[in-house]
């Protein structure tokens, strides 16, 4: 038996669920110290911190490790010395001198902030510039030499020091921009940790430095794509955290504390309970990135086929599963957890955009393992230029809903694109029929749990919620194996031991 990608995928996603009910806790957490105000200036500043982090270092973890893989796959171990340190050296091109340069011309950027304490939030993180893009290539080197426990206890710990750290600070914070700054601190600190951490384990367990070789300009030219789309997916949240609070100013009438409470309760709780099931299949993705790339760079199509299938099925079932779930539970999700009743109003209405969601974040990791970061790059366009023309144009007749139907629009188009692709360039690979029927009995345990927390409406908060979480949860399933789809079926690839192909196989 060799390596399982199935239970390293399980692996991940048991440590991806504890860290993410961490980071959640710590969501209710900021809220409740910060209120909305204060969560929305955190927001923005990590906003566009992550426009520089995402210029850095987006890029380079899956390119690592892929080129890793690609370098299993031939046998070269000194070639995977090589990668990383091509790695290393490429995002410190970047990160040193954008680290100076906004250090000492931050008056350049200050019109992305609302004030001028916001502008001084952002430059405690800084320093994590440089720290997290070269964590971001132990993370690539992690990924793609199947180090998937290392990985997971980094992330979680990091995860941890944050809450930790930043409960304490934000606990006796004066003020909400005061919460913020110390939110914001806690996060730098973590930066530091998994730093430490990740190089110290590399270095003890055979990784080294060299000379990159050839390395550094394939590595460069695979993930400038990758790169591109997700500095453009910051520079995007960015650009949406400077004007649609302006917008809600200027087209609905809100003073500067309603536009950032609802930005706030949008981003800072809303979202983040939308983003569970896709933190999830990011785990799922991390595992089977790798895996992938190799079965495609040694020319076992067919195996690459059904991993793609396999894991399609998984991400589309996982929200699936979740959207009824959301639909029923997402006004107790507002009121018990955030004490803010519009964030669950947006968690409700919304959840179903989290089907296509899924399957845009799958597609586009099966697609960027096979050499196709440039046509997942040019989709993204076509989806991010929806959204910000949804939110140019429809905020005076939605207000800050015209956000969150051009994100539903954005996954929409995405996701449909790269399906259209991954079924020309990848033939005989089947995801229709799945797809549709999970719909279905998504569709169909939505209704359910919308009409049953009416129905119990007079039953205490918690106890109502409870019930009809439960129920819901038993009819979703239940309407799955109508549908004729194993709603057990992941979990039990999950588990399985599994044997690999020969090493050629198959045809495209």
């Amino acid at each position: 038996m060799t390596h399982n990608v199935y239970r390293s995928a399980a692996q991940v996603t048991a440590f991806t669920t504890i860290e993410k009910a961490i980071s959640f806790a710590y969501r209710v957490i900021l809220s409740r110290f910060l209120g909305a105000e204060g969560v929305g200036i955190y927001q923005i500043c990590l906003s566009v911190f992550s426009v520089f982090l995402t210029a850095a270092s987006s890029g380079i973890p899956v390119t690592v490790s892929r080129m890793i893989a690609k370098q299993s796959a031939t046998g070269s171990a000194a070639g995977k010395h090589e990668v990383v340190t091509a790695g290393v050296i490429s995002t410190l091109m970047f990160t040193v001198p954008a680290a100076a340069i906004i250090f000492f011309g931050r008056e350049l950027i200050a019109f992305l902030f609302p004030d001028r304490q916001s502008l001084d939030i952002f430059i405690i993180l800084l320093p994590g510039l440089i720290l997290t893009s070269i964590y971001a290539v132990m993370r690539g080197a992690f990924w793609g030499n199947k180090q998937f426990l290392p990985y997971s206890l980094i992330e979680l710990a990091e995860d941890s020091v944050m809450v930790v750290l930043g409960s304490l600070l934000v606990s006796t914070s004066s003020s909400p921009s005061d919460g913020a700054m110390r939110a914001t601190l806690a996060v730098l600190i973590s930066y530091v940790f998994s730093f430490a951490v990740s190089v110290g384990w590399y270095l003890k367990h055979g990784g080294k430095f060299i000379n990159p070789g050839r390395q550094l300009k394939p590595l460069l030219a695979s993930a400038v794509p990758i790169t591109a789309m997700r500095t453009s997916t910051s520079l995007l949240n960015s650009v949406v955290a400077t004007f649609l609070p302006a917008l809600l100013i200027g087209a609905c009438g809100c003073d500067s504390g309603e536009a950032l409470a609802l930005y706030g309760a949008v981003t800072g709780m809303s979202l983040p309970v939308l983003m569970i099931p896709g933190s999830l299949i990011g785990s799922i993705a991390v595992v089977s990135a790798p895996e992938m790339s190799e079965n495609y760079y040694a020319g076992r199509h067919e195996k690459l086929k059904r991993d793609i299938e396999k894991t399609l099925e998984t991400a589309t079932l996982i929200a699936a599963l979740l959207v009824p779930a959301l639909v029923t539970l997402g006004d107790d999700i507002g009121v018990l957890l955030f004490g803010n009743a519009f964030s669950g109003e947006v968690i409700e209405r919304f959840a179903f955009m989290l089907l296509p969601m899924c399957v845009s974040m799958m597609t586009t990791t099966a697609l960027n393992s096979m050499n196709y970061e440039v046509k997942t790059l040019i989709y993204f366009f076509i989806g991010a230029l929806f959204m910000l023309v949804c939110i140019f144009t429809l905020t005076p007749a939605l207000g800050i809903y015209s956000y969150m139907v051009g994100m539903a629009g954005s996954n929409i188009i995405t996701a449909a694109l790269n399906l259209y692709l991954l079924r020309k360039e990848c033939r005989g690979i089947a995801y229709a029929k799945h797809i549709l029927k999970s719909g279905g009995a998504c569709a169909a345990g939505a209704a359910f749990g919308w009409l049953a927390r009416r129905l119990t409406g007079a039953l205490p908060p918690l106890a109502g919620a409870l019930i009809c979480g439960c129920a819901v949860t038993a009819f979703t399933v239940a309407a799955f194996y109508a549908m004729g789809i194993d709603a057990a079926r992941p979990l039990k690839e999950l588990l399985k031991r599994k044997k690999r192909l020969p090493a050629k196989g198959g045809t495209r």
